[in-house]
């Protein structure tokens, strides 16, 4: 996968300490936190890049990015 690029779907929410947290769907536990969007932007890349160098997640391939949706579920 050296020199590649791969486009990898980022989910960023923020808790209820305004922190942003940016999380990646396609690599299990691969998630980072920033002051603000762009800087779990920019984290995010750099968990993404570490993620994809540990030896048992050399294969990840994003998957195709179809949409996001809020439900609403009454408790």
């Amino acid at each position: 996968m050296k020199g590649q690029r791969l486009n990898y779907t980022v989910l960023i929410e923020q808790d209820e300490d305004g922190i942003y947290i940016a999380k990646v769907p396609d690599i299990l536990g691969c998630y980072t936190q920033g002051k603000n969007v762009e800087q779990a932007i920019e984290r995010v890349k750099e968990a993404i890049q570490v993620c994809l160098e540990a030896e048992e997640l050399e294969d990840i391939m994003p998957l195709k990015f179809v949409g996001i949706q809020q439900v609403e579920v009454k408790v």
